[in-house]
């Protein structure tokens, strides 16, 4: 019996790799240049840090998480990172470190819900959080440099929509409000929304169902409701992102799938690539609680996460580049254990070198090289290893020229160094 992988938690093939490397190159960058720092948390949390950070009527925590029983614990799988995060600048007391901490991390998350395109049991999330910084500044600059990463992958069509949740207080008014408005339409609601009316009005807000998005029409905006310093943190998110030239749209049903928000809510969508109507890149906002919540002091916090697959699906294909690589063919034993000194040498060069030591014809060892995109083919059989030189085969040019065995990695890297001809007929 064949064995395959846990349903939507698929492997990345050599030939898939490539657009990671370059998408996760491009976030590294992007972030580091606006001063986050890489953290990397554990797969594995106890059961009660998500509990406690994402809330207990969540759907993550009542239907997605992958948990088992340890002994005396109860452990899970990351949902997310921005609880883990959370959970280690407490446990490691940032905060009496410096004054404000960016962070940044990379890596899986998991839940078990039903798998779709873009969307898996395991997918590979960027995230970053701002801690110390109360303002709407940093929230604004955050939404402003995210547009630009996109910008920079190629991902055109961006709309961002912005809300606020307001603090605890602007949240319970309009809690009580949502549930007076919905209350006496209780029976129009889908089940799942009936139930989330008597613990969680407000996630009936993000339900995708028609009869729910029927329901709502016509429901009062939080927006309507905010306190006096949470309106303030509004009003200076909106000066911020206009400030920076950053379009936004203002959308009041904006609530996203998380207890811990509070004030600044947004979402990054894009109509680009294969993202069909699950539309959103990403989405964040301000936690302003969490840290308090976990044990630490009172620090606000601010970040995002970006699903990778989401993101991939909207960059446009590239076309493959030729690799800059070297393929080494051993015609023989005594050549065969001269290719390994001459990889060495040239991956010590760093240029990437390929010997295949499992023996051949020339014409076989050539349609290998030809078929891994190397660049050059080095030949190396009893007539060079006598004379003192390699043949280095042009694969690009259709030439071939002995290079002294002495001069072999600088001649090699010359060569790479050079432009490949355009394939006859390309203009």
């Amino acid at each position: 019996m064949t064995l395959r992988p846990v349903t939507g938690m698929n492997d990345i093939l050599p030939d898939e790799v490539g657009r990671w490397h370059e998408l996760e190159a491009v976030l590294r960058r992007e972030l580091e240049l606006a001063g986050y720092a890489e953290i990397r948390t554990p797969f594995l949390e106890p059961l009660e840090l998500f509990v406690r950070s994402i809330g207990d009527t969540t759907d993550i925590v009542e239907k997605q998480m992958f948990s088992f029983q340890r002994g005396d614990e109860t452990l899970a799988l990351r949902p997310e990172g921005t609880a883990g995060v959370a959970r280690a600048y407490v446990g490691h007391s940032l905060h009496a470190k410096e004054p404000t901490s960016r962070l940044y991390y990379l890596g899986p998350m998991f839940r078990a819900e039903r798998p779709q395109r873009g969307r898996y049991r395991q997918f590979w999330q960027v995230g970053a959080e701002v801690y110390g910084d109360p303002g709407p500044g940093v929230d604004a600059e955050m939404i402003d440099m995210l547009v630009q990463i996109l910008d920079a992958l190629g991902i055109k069509q961006l709309e961002v929509c912005v809300n606020s949740l307001g603090s605890q207080g602007t949240r319970a008014r309009y809690r009580d409000a949502l549930f007076a408005y919905l209350e006496p339409k209780k029976a129009l609601l889908s089940e799942h929304a009936q139930k989330r009316l008597a613990d969680n009005p407000l996630r009936i807000l993000d339900s995708k169902n028609p009869r729910d998005q029927e329901a709502i029409q016509g429901a009062p905006s939080i927006l309507d409701l905010l306190e006096p310093d949470d309106q303030a943190h509004w009003e200076g998110l909106k000066r911020a992102l206009a400030a920076l030239g950053t379009p936004f749209v203002v959308s009041p049903e904006l609530v996203r799938g998380l207890d811990y928000y509070t004030r600044t809510l947004f979402e990054i969508r894009s109509t680009e690539g294969e993202l069909g109507s699950q539309n959103a890149l990403l989405g964040g906002g301000r936690y302003d609680n969490m840290v308090s919540e976990l044990g630490g002091p009172k620090v606000p916090a601010v970040g995002f996460a970006m699903g990778l697959e989401r993101v991939l699906l909207a960059m446009r294909e590239k076309p493959a580049e030729a690799s800059a690589r070297c393929f080494i063919a051993p015609l023989g034993e005594r050549a065969m254990l001269e290719s390994l000194r001459i990889a060495r040498e040239l991956r010590s060069a760093g240029i990437t070198a390929i010997s295949d030591t499992r023996g051949g014809s020339l014409k076989s060892l050539l349609r290998r090289a030809d078929s891994l995109g190397a660049r050059l083919c080095l030949v190396v059989g009893d007539t060079e290893l006598d004379g003192g030189f390699v043949a280095v085969k042009d694969l690009a040019k259709k030439a071939q020229e002995n290079v002294p065995r002495a001069e072999l990695v600088t001649r090699v890297a010359a060569a790479l160094a050079e432009p490949a001809p355009s394939p006859a007929g390309a203009s």
